[in-house]
């Protein structure tokens, strides 16, 4: 987990486009002209011979004849959201973080600023006259609507308005509270309402522990770090002249330095001082007819929806066999744990999970997280594992669909099986479980299964922190972290 203030939409949703003056703006075309070959095998089977690669050529014109206009203007709008960021984040030059220009050597690792207990600030920092901190309790329901109702307005909107994530009670509650979980570092600010007496809830930023591994590029560079998980950092947009988010970073920062935890782990859409790996998002088109509806993706030249469509078909069932894949249950946690840690320690950056931490992330949640495993044939273990989870969003101004099912890939593990074949699995059980569009890190090992899977390369990126931590920069393939 983990995000900054106004993660754009961009960073996940990268192939939006928005019809202006009944002109449609330029914008990535490879959601849904995928880099796949047409000979996957989760692609219909009743097309003619070569059919496929025919509509795999069409597309590819498509990316050619679009692709310059579309980079430069990309690159632009690039360059000003993080230009932006980095002056709205002066302070990040006061923090324990390596500048935005300073090279990491190989031989670097370790912390920036050593602190002590003694060394933290006692009381709350300041806020502007009309503003009080206050602890947010999750567990309450009036104050999880109110967490709802601010981060549904005010959290991460595209930038032509069309989309807005839409978190789901369950969800933040899912998020928020894993073993362990700190109720003080789930932080609220609260303005002084109209009436006297009354306050609204218009900042948030939340942290929640966990073990982390971080690996440099020595064989003695490993450590075991206790470190904050920070997300949800949010204020209402009319409010952001108030630079209440600086504000809100410290004094979480200071919370969690109170429990002797002076490292924390996160991500934004745009560049701060200073990413340890720069990753990027896929997508693969579930509901294409949905999706070219709502702006989200778009035909590319000599397409059709019907071809599209066909382009993107899956199999009807579940192509594992013997024994095939099932929800996972609480039995499975053990067996699901053993499998998940031996395969993040191949990784430079991930998390030291135990059951506890395990059954709280991937046992099965109704429109939350989906979690799949492949037993043993004697059913007394498993082998396999696939999950992801649901952070639909909010279609804005669309009179034929209001609501976006998006699926993005959490943690998966395949031993007797290729990588390919399981998330081609995943891929339709999110397809029957009636989402849109699945979406997926080029970390850990995913970048195998994109081309042959049909995944679109998406525009921007996913930013990887490490606070008060100096260690040289990751390839996406070296993250085993997912963070929501």
């Amino acid at each position: 987990m983990g995000s900054l203030e106004n993660r754009s939409l961009l960073t996940k949703f990268n192939t939006m486009s928005s019809k202006k003056q009944g002109k449609e703006v330029p914008k990535q075309p490879a959601t849904v002209q995928p880099e796949a070959s047409a000979s996957s095998g989760s692609a219909s089977s009743s097309a003619a011979p070569g059919a496929e690669s025919q509509l795999q050529k069409v597309g590819n014109q498509q990316v050619k004849s679009d692709r310059q206009l579309y980079d430069i203007l990309r690159e632009v709008k690039q360059k000003t959201r993080e230009s932006s960021a980095l002056a709205d984040h002066e302070f990040w030059d006061t923090q324990p973080v390596p500048k935005i220009d300073q090279e990491i050597g190989q031989d670097e690792f370790g912390e920036i600023e050593t602190k002590t207990l003694k060394d933290v600030r006692q009381e709350p920092y300041g806020l502007p006259e009309g503003f009080s901190w206050v602890t947010v309790d999750v567990s309450d329901e009036a104050q999880l609507k109110e967490v709802y109702e601010l981060l549904n307005a005010n959290y991460v909107e595209d930038d032509d308005c069309m989309f807005r994530f839409d978190y789901s009670p369950a969800f933040l509650r899912w998020a928020l509270t894993p073993p362990g979980y700190q109720k003080e570092w789930h932080i609220g600010v609260r303005m002084a309402g109209k009436k006297e007496g009354t306050t609204k809830l218009v900042g948030f930023i939340t942290g929640i522990p966990q073990k982390m591994r971080i690996r440099g590029r020595q064989e003695t560079h490993s450590a075991e770090r206790r470190c904050a998980e920070i997300n949800f950092l949010c204020v209402h947009k009319k409010l952001r002249s108030k630079r209440l988010a600086p504000v809100l970073i410290k004094e979480v920062t200071r919370r969690v330095n109170l429990t002797d935890c002076w490292q924390a782990v996160y991500t934004a859409g745009v560049l701060l001082p200073k990413p340890v790996a720069s990753c990027r998002y896929f997508h693969r088109s579930l509901n294409p007819k949905k999706l070219l509806d709502v702006g989200f993706s778009h035909l590319g030249r000599n397409m059709t929806i019907s071809r599209t469509v066909k382009l993107y078909k899956l199999a009807d069932k579940p192509e594992l066999t013997d024994p095939p894949l099932r929800p996972m249950t609480k039995s499975d946690v053990p067996h699901v744990t053993k499998l998940i840690r031996n395969y993040l320690q191949s990784f430079h950056l991930y998390p030291e999970i135990d059951d506890h931490e395990v059954a709280h992330w991937l046992l099965p949640q109704k429109d939350v997280v989906y979690t799949y495993v492949r037993p043993t044939k004697t059913g007394n273990g498993v082998t396999d594992v696939c999950s992801f989870y649901n952070l639909p969003s909010s279609i804005l101004n669309n009179e034929k669909h209001n609501h976006l099912r998006a699926a993005y890939s959490y943690y998966n593990v395949a031993t007797t099986c290729s990588l390919k074949d399981l998330m081609n699995d995943a891929l339709i059980f999110a397809r029957d479980e009636e989402f849109d569009v699945f979406n997926a890190l080029d970390v850990m090992e995913n970048e195998s299964f994109f081309k042959d899977l049909k995944f679109g390369q998406g525009d921007g990126h996913l930013q990887y922190y490490v606070y008060n931590w100096k260690v040289a920069k990751m390839e996406p393939k070296e993250i085993g972290l997912v963070l929501l």
